[in-house]
Formats: structure tokens, C-alpha cells, sequence
């Protein structure tokens, strides 16, 4: 739509854009008063919505900042929560790596749904319980559940690349649709259950039909953890039995667990324990390279993997564990040293150690920032040089926002946005960082 006109001085002009049928011609129209009382009257609902929360420590404005962000995020009409509203933006710009993130994932929402709880703002994680209870209605084959679903819960997501367009600053293929929504990633179900747990302690009690729907997704898990997937970076390059996924089972038992002796739920529990304590098991003999001395990306890998840093985050492994050190430590290190770092930024893993199946290059992803800001805050507890190090790495951070407080997937080389834009990953991290960095450091220090 092109439209071209001039104002002088003190002039106005309003103008609409809606969806129309071509028999209904333009609609009519907005005058300039009507256009200034719906501005503030939005201004109104925005500043009453952010107003509900009770986050008052440091960093206050980016914090709410990105609590108005992952609102944004949210389809009202089901609950459902977009990964971001953009589809192909570049991972590297010129590459292949061009995603369509306009869905729900179940990973991407469950963890925002953390990220509104720790701001008091229960209303959306209610209505994303909501939507992923009547997901769990329909499981898929076998009782399992996708790992992504269209915002009005349809299923089917298939990927097309639209040949016709150049894509952005001439990153081809333009993808529609996502042909990952099939894989099998078997994290969902840990982030799930902690979604769940977490809203059950602070939102509402959950109901019992949800409990039957988690508890067989939770007996699906004591059944399938052991299978090799394609894993929370959706890789094209084949399955493998990566640490994170093994990791997120656990949690997925774990959390189970803990909900039903908090709620009285009736469980098969000797089971659940079993299951839970052989996937602790598998993890630290199968994940830990005595070489690298430290957890790799899958079992047998030599190559490390950001996600790991979540052992400390989901209680899995203490903060102070030497395992957990040593690979904080190891994650620290710059890239051409085996790390994953690069000037306080990190990546996901290394491309060049760790075939994902795509081509071309990749910036560091913004979420692997936060989630080695806070795993170095909760070290930080018993080791104050790591508190600091935590502080500066997330101040920092904070400077790679754009003008508007917005973070897209990836940080690049130069410092710019990469990837899909606005991106929930990365604004519900930066909540959860902040939350825990905050109370770490403690008042007025």
C-alpha cells in the first residue's frame, strides 16, 4: 500500500489500515479527534497493564520493557504465545538460515510464562495454561505432543520457500511455514512440566483434568527419554542424544514429581523416581568429556553446548558443583580456545566443531547470554568475583538493544540485530537474569 501527501504546519492527517473486501470499498473513515482518543486510550491500557507489576529492582525499564514485549507476543484470543512476528530475518546475513517464527512453540511459551510469574503478571501465564491444556487434549501419536503449533492451535505448519523474493539484504530462501514443527525434541516436556509447576506455586492451583493430560505426558517421557532427537536447536543434520534434552527429561520427571506430593495427585511415583534418577545417571556419565572436562552437546561429542548452562538454572546440578564450574569456565572461553564466548556475547555452539546440517555463519544468540549471566550469578552466591563478572556481562549486554529496548535472536559481529525480531527468547531471559541478578547482589549494592 503507497500513498504520497504533504503537511504544512501544523496539519494533521489520520489514516487507517484494515482488511476489507473489495465490494466495501475504503470504510469509513477516523476523524483527528476520534484518532488522538484511541492513541490515549492505549496509552492508558499499556501503562495499567505494565503498572501490575511488582518488580521494583535494578534495571526496572528494560525489565518492563521486555515484560511489554512477550505481552505483545501473546494472542489473546487463545493464549497462545509467538516466538516472534517475523518470518526470515537473516541468522547471518546473505545465508540460509532464514526461519519462520510466527507460531507457538512449546518451549519459547512455557518459558515466558516463568518470565510473567517473576513480574506478578499472572493474567497471561493463566491464559497460556489455558491453551496448553486444550493442546493436551489432542496429543499427538502415541500421547506425545508437537513442538510447535500455529496461534489458533492448528497443526499442520508446512515450510515453503517463496523463490520470488530476495529476502532481506539478500538472505535466500524466504521461508513460510516451518518444516520443523515434526521433529522430535524432547526438552518440550521438561519446559512444560516447569511451566505448569510454577504455576501451580505462584498462579493457581492447576485443575485435575490438566493433571491426568500431564500426568500421561509425563509417563510418555519415562517411555521415549532415551530416544536420540533433533533437540532444542531444531539441527537438520541428523539425531543425536543430545545432553539438554536428557537434561530437560529429568526436569520433566522431576517437576512431575514435585507437583504431585505438593497437590496430592495420584502418581505412579516408585516409578517416576526410578526413571528420574536413571536419566541423572546417563547425564553425568554419558554428557561429562573427561577431555574437555566439561558437558559436551551429545553424548560422544567433544563440542560444548550453551544450553547446558540451564543444569544450574533447573536445580539439576548445584552452581557450585566442580562439573558445573568447570564448565562455566570452559563455556567462558573464546571460540578459537574451545569456548563459546566472544566478547561477553555467546554462542549456541560452535558451528565449525558441531555440523547442524545448514551453511553459512551465525551471530551469538542472545538467550545463551542470559543464561550465562544467571548461571554465573548463582555461582556468584559463594564466589563474589563471579557475581561481578555476572553484572558486567549483563550491563553490557544491555547495550545491544536497539533504540526501543528491543532484542531480535542473535547479536552479530558488529553488534547487529540478527535473526527474527522481537524475539521472546531473548526479552524473557533477560527477565529472568535480571530477577535473579538483582536479588543476588542484594539491596543498594
Amino acid at each position: 500500500v503507497v500513498s504520497e501527501f504533504t503537511l504544512s504546519e501544523g496539519e494533521t492527517a489520520v489514516f487507517v489500515l484494515r482488511h476489507l473486501s473489495p465490494e466495501l470499498g475504503c470504510g469509513i473513515s477516523t476523524s483527528a479527534e476520534e484518532a488522538e482518543d484511541l492513541f490515549r486510550r492505549t496509552v492508558e491500557f499499556w501503562q495499567r497493564w505494565i503498572g501490575q507489576s511488582r518488580y521494583a529492582g535494578r534495571w526496572r525499564e528494560m525489565v518492563h520493557r521486555s515484560a511489554l514485549a512477550l505481552k505483545l507476543l501473546t494472542y489473546e484470543p487463545t493464549g497462545a504465545i509467538v516466538a516472534a512476528p517475523t518470518c526470515s530475518l537473516p541468522e547471518g546475513i546473505g545465508g540460509e538460515r532464514n526461519w519462520d517464527y510466527r507460531y507457538a512453540w512449546i518451549r519459547d511459551a512455557a518459558f515466558t510464562v516463568y518470565a510473567f510469574l517473576r513480574l506478578s503478571l499472572s493474567e497471561e501465564a493463566e491464559q497460556f495454561m489455558h491453551f496448553l491444556a486444550s493442546l493436551c487434549k489432542e496429543p499427538g501419536p502415541g500421547g506425545s505432543l508437537q513442538i510447535m503449533y500455529g496461534i489458533d492451535g492448528r497443526k499442520h505448519l508446512v515450510e515453503e520457500t517463496l523463490d520470488h523474493l530476495d529476502g532481506y539484504m539478500g538472505s535466500r530462501p524466504v521461508r513460510v511455514g516451518n518444516g520443523a514443527y515434526n521433529q522430535l525434541q524432547l526438552d518440550i516436556y521438561g519446559e512444560l512440566l516447569d511451566a505448569a509447576y510454577l504455576y501451580n506455586k505462584h498462579g493457581a492451583p492447576i485443575s485435575y483434568d490438566l493433571w491426568t493430560s500431564l500426568r500421561a505426558l509425563t509417563d510418555w517421557v519415562c517411555d521415549n527419554w532415551h530416544r536420540k532427537d533433533e533437540g532444542v536447536w531444531e539441527v537438520r543434520s541428523g539425531q543425536q542424544k543430545f545432553v539438554y534434552s536428557k537434561l530437560m527429561c529429568w526436569v520433566a520427571l522431576d517437576r512431575a514429581i514435585r507437583l504431585a506430593d505438593k497437590r496430592s495427585f495420584p502418581a505412579p511415583r516408585d516409578r517416576w523416581l526410578k526413571v528420574r534418577d536413571e536419566i541423572y545417571e546417563d547425564i553425568v556419565s554419558k554428557g561429562w568429556n573427561e577431555k574437555r572436562q566439561a558437558f559436551v552437546q551429545h553424548y560422544g561429542s567433544e563440542s560444548l553446548d550453551a544450553a547446558n548452562l540451564m543444569m544450574a538454572l533447573t536445580f539439576f546440578m548445584s552452581p557450585t558443583d566442580p562439573r558445573m564450574l568447570a564448565t562455566l569456565d570452559a563455556t567462558l572461553l573464546p571460540l578459537e580456545k574451545g569456548g563459546l564466548t566472544a566478547n561477553s556475547l555467546v554462542y549456541r555452539y560452535n558451528i565449525k566443531e558441531a555440523r547442524d546440517g545448514l551453511s553459512g555463519e551465525e551471530g551469538t544468540f542472545n538467550i545463551c547470554t542470559f543464561w550465562l549471566v544467571e548461571a554465573l550469578t548463582r555461582a556468584g552466591r559463594h564466589d563474589r568475583s563471579r557475581l561481578e563478572e555476572a553484572r558486567l556481562i549483563f550491563e553490557r549486554m544491555l547495550g545491544f538493544a536497539n533504540h526501543l529496548g528491543l532484542y531480535a535472536e542473535e547479536t552479530g559481529h558488529r553488534g547487529e540485530a540478527l535473526g527474527n525480531f522481537p524475539q521472546a527468547f531473548t526479552h524473557l531471559a533477560l527477565v529472568s537474569a535480571a530477577f535473579n541478578l538483582d536479588r543476588a547482589l542484594g539491596p543498594g549494592r
